[in-house]
């Protein structure tokens, strides 16, 4: 499961690549290294120009996998979290 949840995140960075490389194009460098910091801001940008850009059906696959992705790890323990007192060897 470990390996659908690794093509979940391969999928997931390349379609923000593919965002990116549209806000660099649109917006300047600046945008563009702000977006390559937080990847929030080009997944927000993304769907606020996906029309105008012709990007929508990225955004939407890009939403699939993120969501995809959280749902895999949630269900095979990606997000491992032990409660308790912890024990010493």
């Amino acid at each position: 499961m470990q390996i659908i949840g690794l093509l979940l995140w391969v999928g997931c960075i390349i379609c923000g690549i593919i965002v990116l490389i549209k806000l660099f194009q649109e917006k300047g460098i600046l945008h563009g290294i702000l977006g390559f910091i937080c990847g929030l801001y080009t997944f927000i940008w993304g769907w606020m120009n996906a029309t105008r850009l012709g990007i929508k059906n990225i955004m939407i696959i890009w939403t699939l996998l993120i969501i995809a992705s959280i749902i895999v790890n949630a269900m095979f323990g990606g997000f491992n979290y032990s409660m308790g007192t912890p024990t010493t060897p």
